[in-house]
């Protein structure tokens, strides 16, 4: 049985640029996308290998700490 395993954002900061695309596989590590705040490049890393299921974000929104970037099917 598939797991899903929600990403979410460690900080209140803009969504920079997204690396991944619905249905890539990644690998525990990988960066899934790069968050902005105070001029520096933050990467998200997923926290487990996967199948990238939905992305909740678009490049350039605003996003609170604790929200939900995209989800990772396990």
């Amino acid at each position: 049985m598939a797991t899903q395993v929600k990403v979410r954002s460690e900080l209140n900061a803009k969504v920079w640029k997204i690396e991944v695309e619905n249905g890539a596989a990644v690998a525990e590590g990988d960066d899934l996308l790069i968050l902005e705040s105070m001029k520096m490049e933050i990467p998200v890393a997923a926290p487990a290998a996967g199948c990238v299921v939905e992305i909740l974000v678009a490049e350039e929104e605003m996003v609170s700490e604790g929200q939900v970037l995209l989800i990772l099917e396990r």
